[in-house]
């Protein structure tokens, strides 16, 4: 396949959705801009393994599913690089009495006039461009988390936005709940005192992904090169393509980034925080997998908001996946603890209850949100945005996600600059911060519990990075090495355009 860049692409392409004759919904030119009772079509860009080992069903698919329960959206594309995925959307969008345009190329639906938003659910290292060049396009666009797959990709992304008035959502879906947002209005009320620091918590046991000696053929149904796209085209060293590029830093952000972004933006909306942390500091570690992968499967932040700071802890290890060997933090094993004066909230957006200092329950909040229901309100949001042109109708509009995301990023860059220290070392490194020193005992006893023995595989203690969000980078002690791991190289013609300095 010989690369072509998106200019010559558009230029040179008739897609297979110009050729349906697809209804255009327009008022001036404007995509979404017509009366409710106009269709928003939409293209659904990857749609994921319904299959892969460790996956969870294939997040285009899943989005496909709802998109289907919302009035007045229409999906009118399809696009994968694995011909399989394709075949399995397009016959059930058949079931549904759907007719669709199908695609390979991210390309060819940017091409489409037809398309007025699109669905990127597609791996990380595709994010940014396939957001950059939608923008460019015309389209809107909803991407789901994490935002980005770098500091500076995200900076693109939102300048993308703002440059080409384009509306962009990304997918963390919390954001959408109206249990949490009562929650936080009563928390900012003052019920429970100021706040202190906030929690995140992602204990998720997972299986590591094996070892291969030598080169594996991707499945003969996928476009190898065009999944490739931004990141370099090497040999698949690993099992399966699909959901595991999560765990390699050419293409993913490890559980940080995976689920621990969920967490960390319910935290940041919980702290009101309306910028990235000045610095942050990780530990952190790849244990007992004995695997291929590269990211952390334990791995603790500290990301250094101020007056209250905010911790994200993962944990991915657990001898026979018993649940009480995961360890819990306040009774939460999941979602996020807000540690106020008077107490605390823990819980997420499926219910919770806030507790006095004792930790006795002081007031059980109830049920919250379902996850059904928070993916419908966060759709709807997106498609309320993109018929009213209004950022302030998105429930997590481009500059939040990319805030959040950079948190994940800070986190990441400080382990992957780290080295590994003793128990003593890291102890004294984090003396300063009672909350951290504790999070690192309690996950060292849990470490313990699962047969890793931190004297014997020791755990990465990262530097502090630090970051100024008004220039987009880091300043300071390590700024250099942080600032090399914050921006990619490129592969030909799937280069991100540069639209903010720096």
């Amino acid at each position: 396949m010989k690369p072509t860049s998106r200019r010559s692409f558009l230029s040179g392409s008739i897609t297979a959705g110009m050729a349906l004759g697809m209804p255009r919904l327009m008022l001036g030119g404007e995509p979404g801009s017509g009366s409710p009772n106009d269709a928003v079509n939409l293209a659904v860009i990857g749609l994921g393994s319904t299959t892969a080992v460790g996956g969870v069903g294939g997040r285009g698919h899943q989005l496909i599913g709802r998109l289907r329960e919302i009035p007045g959206v229409k999906i009118v594309g399809l696009c994968d690089a694995d011909q399989s995925h394709l075949d399995r959307e397009l016959a059930a969008a058949r079931d549904h009495g759907g007719k669709v345009a199908a695609y390979h190329d991210p390309r060819a639906v940017f091409d489409d006039k037809s398309v007025d938003a699109v669905i990127v659910a597609l791996p990380n290292h595709w994010h940014a461009l396939a957001t950059v060049w939608a923008c460019q396009a015309g389209k809107d666009v909803y991407v789901e988390k994490p935002f980005s797959y770098d500091l500076w990709e995200g900076q693109q992304m939102v300048a993308a936005a703002r440059k080409y008035g384009r509306i962009v959502q990304v997918g963390t879906q919390n954001r959408s709940s109206a249990f949490l947002r009562r929650v936080f209005d009563r928390l900012r009320g003052g019920e429970l005192g100021a706040i202190r620091f906030a929690h995140a918590l992602v204990y998720r046991a997972r299986d590591g992904i094996g070892t291969v000696n030598e080169p594996t053929s991707p499945p003969p149904t996928v476009d190898y090169d065009l999944w490739c796209g931004p990141t370099s085209k090497k040999p698949l060293m690993r099992k399966q393509l699909h959901y595991e590029w999560h765990w390699f830093w050419d293409t993913g952000n490890g559980e940080m980034g995976n689920n621990g972004i969920h967490v960390i933006d319910i935290c940041r909306w919980a702290l009101r925080q309306d910028r990235t942390p000045p610095r942050a500091l990780s530990i952190g570690g790849r244990f007992a997998f004995h695997d291929g992968g590269e990211t952390a499967n334990t791995h603790i932040a500290l990301l250094d908001f101020q007056p209250a700071p905010l911790i994200c802890e993962i944990r991915n290890v657990s001898v026979g996946k018993d649940a009480a060997a995961m360890g819990k933090f306040r009774g939460q094993n999941k979602g996020v603890v807000i540690d106020c004066e008077g107490g605390y909230f823990a819980g997420d957006a499926s219910g919770g209850a806030f507790f006095d200092r004792q930790g006795k329950k002081s007031k059980d909040l109830g049920n919250g949100d379902s996850p059904k229901a928070l993916e419908l309100a966060h759709l709807s949001a997106f498609l309320a945005a993109v018929r009213s042109r209004k950022r302030s109708d998105l429930a997590a509009e481009a500059l939040e996600g990319h805030r959040s995301t950079a948190c994940c990023h800070m986190a990441n860059v400080s382990h992957r600059l780290g080295k590994q220290s003793s128990s003593e070392a890291i102890q004294a490194a984090v003396t300063s911060s009672p909350e951290m020193a504790d999070a690192f005992e309690r996950c060292r006893a849990y470490l313990r519990e699962n047969g890793v023995d931190l004297d014997a595989t020791p755990a990465t203690l990262g530097p502090w990075v630090t970051f100024d969000e008004g220039r987009g980078r880091f300043v300071g002690e390590f700024a250099d090495a942080a600032n090399a791991l914050s921006r990619r190289e490129y592969r030909k013609p799937f280069v991100v355009p540069e639209l903010t300095a720096g």
